[in-house]
């Protein structure tokens, strides 16, 4: 059974910084693609980015300059380090991890920019 447990997520000024992670627990697959979304209240979750093994990084237009993806293979984690925070960036960020045959998805953690 693999679980993805995000943490980082908080409280934070406008401006201001935050690096969430996400590591699997359980047995630990081999994963390709892992990323992160986000679901603003009272919207649909939306792409924040993806990481490929190889370490190939793709961005929603939205977030491209301010957040950047990393993964560390060797502990099945991925980061989103997030600069220059908006209150629009004010959601629960949910991290996802896929193999060759399944996809998996965390609990999310909130994140909540204050003006």
């Amino acid at each position: 059974q693999v679980q993805l447990v995000e943490s980082g997520g908080g409280l934070v000024q406008a401006g201001g910084s935050l690096t969430l992670s996400c590591a699997a627990s359980g047995s630990s697959p081999r994963f390709n693609t892992m990323g992160w979304h986000r679901q603003a209240p009272g919207k649909q979750r939306e792409l924040v980015g993806t990481i490929t093994r190889g370490g190939n990084t793709n961005y929603a237009d939205s977030i491209k300059e301010r957040f950047s993806i990393s993964r560390d293979n060797a502990k099945n984690t991925v980061y989103l380090q997030m600069n220059s925070l908006q209150p629009e960036d004010t959601a629960v960020y949910y991290c996802k991890a896929d193999t060759i045959s399944s996809q998996y998805w965390g609990t999310g953690t909130r994140v909540t920019v204050f003006p």
